[in-house]
């Protein structure tokens, strides 16, 4: 599936850092995202969200929408 970068400055980004890594830019894309996921995954790790105590069901859910 293609991506379109239709911003110039994300588009001159990408640019940049495929010439300073030698990589394509498709590749300097997928690195990238990667590198971000990754880092993302690390700090849900380290910032855990607290338990609520609360069962997270359909009656959970339809009580907290007002459906229950």
């Amino acid at each position: 599936m293609p991506l379109c970068i239709k911003d110039d400055t994300t588009a001159g980004l990408v640019a940049e850092l495929a010439r300073k890594r030698s990589l394509s830019k498709q590749e300097a894309v997928r690195q990238a995202m990667t590198a971000e996921l990754a880092r993302i995954a690390a700090w849900r790790r380290e910032h855990p969200l607290p338990p609520t105590g609360l069962a997270a069901d359909k009656a959970c859910f339809d009580d907290l929408s007002g459906l229950g």
